[in-house]
């Protein structure tokens, strides 16, 4: 069901819109006892998820007992990044959600079934597994808060996958991954239905139809200005709220370039980017529009890990991102990347497969991050401050430029916001 819906490619919608939006669907839903939120990270700061979580509390007040970011694998958040999403959301009410630990596990998503969505790329159970909170809490309303974008690992981001990969565990999150990265990432980025998508939908219909879930969905997007837009706001319970945000997203935060690119430059905001399994957003979504041979420039001045998580972090450097047959192989024969297929798929995300370079260029603070550590894992390294000297992003335009010495480059300042391609690459 449907409980309220705005959106267009030209709306422009207000934190006043937003609000009176949610309480309206809220006032639809009728009186609750107690409330639990779930919005994304920081990581996710553009979603307005933090800006909605706030507007549930000032309507709920003490009937919303607890707010559990989703966290997934990413590192709990900080007190400051809580003021500065949040707002004055109360502090005491965040939980952390712990992947390895905090997770139970509901049933299982059958191996066949999951052999047939992957065309027999994978042959595994996939675990429906969410945090024990929205089991023994005994919520009368779980809001899932967040936005819907193109995704490398489930083609458009949030629905289902903020409760079963946001609030999940490590067996669920790294088989989930694993699955897109072996079916292809170029076949799934920017489709809303997916071999990923078509699990947590499986695991929806049967394990989670007894929750009290309600789906809060923004569309945002980087306007011809340079400027965030949320282009729309969806809330309902069922499937039909995500297509109905998936379509305005394709249409809002989908570039199609004419021609091929033969030198991308990406910045990665600071307060948002500090290690590669965020800061690769900008080969994800960029990769069906990079030529052949061309260049990828990621300016990370935050960058300062590859892995949010520790063992993640020692399992990039070890193998690197050396393309798809080079990591299928080690998980054949290594049982410790075996037995974290979120990494696997990770470093076959992060990979060109050798069709063209990757740059990174971290700030002077990234100590723990070397020249000699980037380019062990298959990048080029690059000294931002130079290439900054070059590529000005306070003089650079989204999208197309000309620099002074008649090179043409492609900038895009929120990777995490959209996906270009060339159309002979998306079909």
């Amino acid at each position: 069901m449907i409980y309220y819906e705005i959106g267009s490619p030209q709306t422009s919608l207000s934190r006043d819109d937003l609000k009176r939006g949610l309480n309206d669907a809220m006032d639809k839903l009728g009186e609750r006892h107690k409330v639990i939120a779930v919005p994304p990270d920081y990581t996710r700061l553009p979603s307005k998820a933090g800006e909605l979580t706030e507007i549930a509390w000032e309507y709920y007040g003490d009937k919303l007992t607890d707010i559990l970011p989703a966290l997934g694998t990413h590192t709990p958040m900080t007190d400051e990044q809580i003021s500065h999403m949040f707002g004055q959301t109360p502090r005491d009410l965040f939980r952390d959600h712990d992947w390895r630990n905090d997770v139970i596990t509901l049933g299982e998503v059958p191996a066949e079934y999951v052999r047939e969505i992957s065309e027999g790329k994978v042959d595994f159970t996939w675990p429906a597994q969410v945090n024990k909170m929205l089991i023994d809490g005994n919520y009368d309303l779980i809001l899932s808060i967040g936005q819907v974008v193109p995704h490398e690992v489930v083609g458009m981001a949030n629905y289902n996958k903020n409760i079963l990969v946001g609030t999940g565990g490590s067996e669920g999150i790294n088989k989930s991954h694993y699955i897109g990265a072996v079916y292809g990432m170029e076949r799934m980025m920017g489709r809303a239905d997916t071999p990923v998508r078509k699990v947590f939908n499986y695991a929806s219909d049967i394990y989670l139809k007894d929750l009290p879930i309600i789906y809060v969905l923004t569309v945002v997007g980087v306007n011809g200005k340079g400027e965030q837009q949320i282009y729309g706001l969806y809330i309902g319970d069922d499937i039909e709220v995500f297509d109905l945000a998936a379509k305005l997203s394709l249409e809002v935060n989908f570039v199609m370039v004419e021609k091929p690119l033969k030198k991308v430059v990406v910045w990665l905001d600071p307060t948002e980017f500090k290690s590669t399994w965020l800061g690769n957003k900008s080969i994800y979504r960029t990769r069906m529009a990079i030529a052949d041979g061309g260049e990828l420039i990621v300016l990370a001045p935050a960058l300062k890990e590859f892995g949010e998580d520790k063992e993640i972090d020692r399992l990039i450097r070890k193998y690197g991102y050396f393309g798809t047959p080079y990591t299928l192989e080690a998980v054949d024969n290594d049982v410790e990347l075996r037995n974290n297929l979120g990494a696997a798929a990770h470093l076959i995300h992060g990979s060109s497969e050798g069709r063209f370079s990757v740059t990174y260029c971290p700030g002077k603070e990234s100590e723990n991050l070397t020249k000699e550590d980037i380019e062990s894992v298959g990048f080029k390294w690059g000294d931002l401050d130079e290439v900054l000297k070059k590529y000005n992003v306070n003089a650079l335009k989204e999208g197309f430029n000309i620099l002074s010495d008649g090179e043409e480059i492609y900038y895009i300042s929120s990777p995490a916001l959209g996906l270009w391609a060339y159309k002979d690459r998306f079909e």
